[in-house]
C-alpha cells in the first residue's frame, strides 16, 4: 500500500468511526491543570531547575539588566555576528558591541543563516513543570529557521507573565494555526550506543535569560 493510498484509507475509518457527530462537541477538561500549588516565584524556579536539567544554561536577570546579560553571553560564546527577528525590542541589544546583528525578514535563507552565529529573540510561553519554551513565529521570535540553523540561541522569558505551570495552562495562549517550535534544552540525538551528540537539528547551546523583578 502506497503512502497516499494508506493516508486515505486512514482517513476513512476516522470519518466511519465518527459518522455523523457533529464537529464541534465538546471535550470535557476535567484533568488537573498543574501538579501542586506555587507561587509565581516557585513556578520560576521549577522553570529554572527543568531547564537547566536539559542542559540549557539559565541566566538571572531583571528588566534592566537584559541588554548587560545578551552582550554578555554573544561575547562569551565568542559570536561575530548574530540574528535577531523584526520585533526583538532594540534596547536588548542597546550594549552588544563587536557582533554583526542583522534583521531576519522571511526571505533570509538557511544558507545565509549558516554562516550566523547566534540568534537572540524573546519567547510566546514557558512552560515549568517540562522545561519547555514555546515559539509562535510572533514578532519577537520570527520565522522558525532564525531559531534552528545558528549554532547558539539567547532566549529571552519574562517572568511571570510569560511561565506557566503546565501544558494544559500553555495550550490556550497559543494559536494552533501559527508555526510552533517546542524547545525543551539544546538540540540533542543519540546514535544507537547511547551516544549523546548535540547541535544535529537545531541551536548547540541554549541560553536562556531569566527576567524577572524579584530577581
Amino acid at each position: 500500500m502506497t503512502g497516499s493510498s494508506s493516508r486515505t484509507e486512514v482517513l476513512r475509518r476516522i470519518r466511519a468511526a465518527l459518522g455523523d457527530r457533529p464537529e464541534d462537541v465538546p471535550v470535557p477538561r476535567d484533568y488537573l491543570q498543574e501538579h501542586g500549588d506555587r507561587t509565581p516565584q516557585e513556578t520560576a524556579d521549577l522553570l529554572a531547575e527543568h531547564l537547566a536539567d536539559y542542559r540549557a544554561h539559565v541566566h538571572r536577570a531583571a528588566p534592566a539588566d537584559i541588554a548587560g546579560t545578551v552582550a554578555r553571553l554573544l561575547a562569551d560564546h565568542g559570536s561575530r555576528t548574530a540574528v535577531v527577528p523584526p520585533g526583538l525590542p532594540q534596547e536588548w541589544l542597546s550594549q552588544v558591541a563587536g557582533v554583526e546583528v542583522t534583521t531576519a525578514g522571511a526571505d533570509i535563507t538557511a544558507r545565509e543563516l549558516d554562516a550566523i552565529d547566534s540568534v537572540v529573540t524573546g519567547c510566546a510561553v514557558a512552560i515549568a513543570e517540562t522545561g519547555t519554551i514555546v515559539l509562535d513565529g510572533s514578532p519577537d521570535q520570527g520565522v522558525r529557521r532564525i531559531t534552528l540553523v545558528p549554532d547558539h540561541h539567547v532566549c529571552v522569558v519574562r517572568a511571570p507573565e510569560q511561565v506557566v505551570a503546565a501544558v494544559p495552562q500553555a495550550l490556550p495562549r497559543l494559536d494552533p494555526a501559527r508555526p510552533l517550535t517546542w524547545i525543551s534544552g539544546p538540540s540533542a540525538t543519540s546514535d544507537i550506543e547511547l551516544d549523546r551528540v548535540e547541535g544535529v537539528h537545531g541551536p548547540r547551546t541554549l541560553d536562556v535569560v531569566l527576567v524577572s523583578a524579584a530577581v
